[in-house]
């Protein structure tokens, strides 16, 4: 065992069960198939027990019909596919718990009929208030947990964790503001943890001996609806009945829900001064959770006494080998999680967990970088730009044994991430450029910058394969508005209107004292604009042809985050659903998509965060005659840094894979 890892490698006795280390996956859902697990969720985990962590509890299974939102644990049909997840993680060492789940009111039955909740107040996102569970109900919801642990330890699981926290069902029992029963169930604490207590029990009657049980629990964004002390209170007892061997504590819940996985605003450790209120007394096993992104982090916070376990989720879905790697003495080829929620959180929303910087998540036995072996047809490959496409084009080439070479224009690597970064509170997605980088000149990539590149030169070079990740830009000569492009937009002289990078490269430009963001993509851009603004003192109008601010940042919580920041920082507002009809000295017309009558904006300076504009046309005829010729990333159509990445990786893949589509848009 290292010694600068003493803590976070050695042994822990959680109830029955010892884990090889206290390096922790919680719970997190992955929507790689309705209902059950499939082969996509044992190579998922098996590939995460090789890297290293000690325990990983599964994604919370539905323990009721009135409930549902991943895995289903309902009956008897689930075992033996749970089974196969056992058997096939059990050489590495590292355990296996599943979450238990019910989300209460957060949202409508399978049914689509109302959910079962303490009472009937609806949730912040709720559709239509939820059903009042009754005495029979709640017995009938004791009774479900206890026989889905049971199946848990019959699929040979060594634990189960309740989810209680969150905001889920447990959290509005133990709510003082949400509960307002007036039966055993409300009122005082005692009686509003009586149902998550009677569950434990059922739970304890229903497994054997060597079975450890724990709950995820821990305090409301608003201290109001729930509280540490409150949470702690209830720690400390159900511990002292002897119903817990660990508890999971985890802050926030629907009421401001990004405080469960903050993104890169906040910094490693985030949520530990709630976790140190709520694990204050307790003796059994602590997990904690926050960002912890490297073994360094959690050492620091297990020498501190902080908690006895580390989650490490979304560090080692950006790299299933982080431990391994750190312990091999390799900890600059660990590929970092950026806390962008983008694939991860962001995934959910559209069907399926991914990664925005690891686009084989999911995907371990079709795409493991472990599949990856020297090419027996090495090629002369050329990439043409060094942003997060390029380079892991180029890295993955490499990876396979072909002569790679990189050209790109600018003199630095990295792209249009290499701005972003420079937005406030987005400096991390400059991380996995950097890394990109340093992997591309381990791997011996001839990396060519300040070279800009005419499609003669790079014939000259006699390449097999010729992958252009040009990227994309702002174009000034037009403003055309998406939702009305038969529209011509008036801009009258003396107005001052700018594109976003003139915010970065020109940061002593005089903005006044009010701007309009003009917000055409949904994405980070527009955000990191106005956080710019503000932070410079000016008053802030977003309008967007979107519905709501900054939609495809929304479902990551990090649009939630932003705007909790803005209307601190200043004078922000939204006009959302809306077009800008001209922009003049001072100020901006604007007026809804389907209105009649515009309004008059304050703004001494306009932003305009539009779509760019490929290069694909000036490659064309190139693409006709010249060798073997791929477009990724912006190059192909401007999106983000996810599909960047995944198309630079699949377009490498794909030249030894044959069949495989280099633009495989399922991932």
């Amino acid at each position: 065992m290292s010694d600068k890892y003493k803590h976070a490698l050695s042994p822990l006795r959680v109830g029955p069960v010892t884990l090889h280390n206290r390096l922790v996956r919680s719970a997190h859902a992955t929507l790689f198939s309705k209902g059950e697990v499939n082969d996509d969720h044992i190579n998922y985990h098996l590939e995460r027990a090789r890297g290293g962590i000690g325990l990983s509890i599964l994604e919370g299974v539905s323990i009721h019909r009135t409930s549902n939102f991943s895995l289903q644990l309902t009956d008897d049909s689930a075992i033996p596919q749970l089974a196969r997840l056992v058997e096939a993680i059990e050489p590495t060492g590292m355990k296996l718990f599943n979450q238990l789940w019910h989300g209460g009111g957060v949202e409508a039955a399978p049914n689509g009929g109302p959910p079962w909740s303490v009472t009937t107040l609806p949730g912040r996102y709720s559709r239509m208030p939820p059903i009042e569970m009754s005495g029979r109900q709640i017995a009938e919801l004791v009774r479900s947990y206890g026989a889905a642990a049971a199946r848990l330890a019959k699929a040979g699981l060594h634990g189960a964790e309740v989810l209680a926290g969150n905001g889920y069902l447990f959290s509005q029992f133990l709510s003082p503001r949400l509960n307002t029963r007036t039966d055993a169930y409300g009122g005082s604490l005692e009686n509003r943890m009586r149902f998550l207590e009677e569950v434990l029990s059922d739970i304890r009657a229903s497994v054997p001996p060597d079975f450890a049980l724990g709950a995820r629990m821990g305090s409301s964004c608003d201290k109001s609806i729930l509280a540490s002390e409150d949470v702690n209170a209830a720690i400390l007892h159900l511990e002292d009945k002897g119903l817990l061997d660990f508890v999971d504590i985890s802050q926030g819940d629907y009421y401001f829900h990004v405080e469960r996985y903050a993104g890169m605003d906040q910094s490693a450790g985030y949520q530990l001064p709630d976790a140190r209120e709520i694990g204050k007394g307790v003796s059994i096993p602590r997990l904690i959770v926050g960002r912890f992104g490297t073994l360094d982090d959690a050492e620091q916070a297990l020498r501190a006494g902080d908690g006895e376990m580390i989650n490490m989720v979304r560090a080692t879905i950006a790299d299933a080998h982080l431990v391994r790697k750190e312990l091999e003495g390799r900890p600059e080829e660990v590929r970092p999680c950026i806390a962008c929620n983008q694939g991860c959180i962001g995934g959910l929303f559209s069907g399926r967990m991914g990664c925005a910087v690891n686009p084989v998540v999911g995907y371990e036995a079709q795409l493991g970088e472990h599949l990856i072996v020297p090419s027996e047809t090495p090629q002369n490959v050329v990439v043409v730009g060094g942003g997060p496409a390029g380079m892991e084009a180029a890295r993955v080439s490499a990876l396979a044994g072909h002569k790679v070479s990189l050209y790109e224009a600018a003199p630095d690597l990295g792209g249009q991430i290499n701005m972003a970064a420079h937005f406030p509170k987005n400096h991390g997605i400059g991380d996995i450029t950097k890394w990109q980088e340093r992997e591309i000149f381990r791997l011996g990539v001839d990396v060519h910058v300040s070279s800009y590149m005419e499609p003669d030169e790079i014939v000259a070079l006699g390449p097999d394969v010729v992958i252009l990740a040009t990227g994309a830009m702002h174009m000034e000569e037009t403003f055309v508005q998406t939702a009305a492009p038969h529209f011509e937009v008036e801009i009258t002289p003396g107005a001052n209107v700018i594109l976003p990078d003139d915010l970065i490269h020109d940061a002593g430009r005089d903005l006044g004292k009010s701007a309009v963001v003009f917000d055409d993509v949904g994405h980070y851009e527009a955000i990191g604009v106005c956080e710019h603004l503000l932070e410079r003192g000016l008053d802030v109008t977003y309008v967007t042809r979107h519905p709501i601010f900054a939609p495809d940042i929304e479902k990551t919580g990090r649009a939630q985050a932003a705007l909790r920041r803005f209307y601190r920082l200043g004078n922000f507002r939204i006009l959302a659903d809306s077009l800008v009809l001209a922009i003049n000295e001072g100020s901006v017309e604007v007026r809804p998509v389907e209105g009649v009558r515009p309004e008059t904006v304050p703004a001494d300076t306009t932003v305009l965060v539009t779509y760019r504009q490929t290069f694909r046309d000036e490659w064309m005829a190139f693409t006709e005659t010249g060798p073997n010729v791929f477009f990724v990333g912006d190059a192909m159509s401007p999106r983000n840094l996810q599909t960047a990445i995944r198309e630079g990786h699949l377009c490498a893949r794909s030249l030894d894979t044959p069949g495989l589509d280099p633009l495989w848009n399922n991932m």
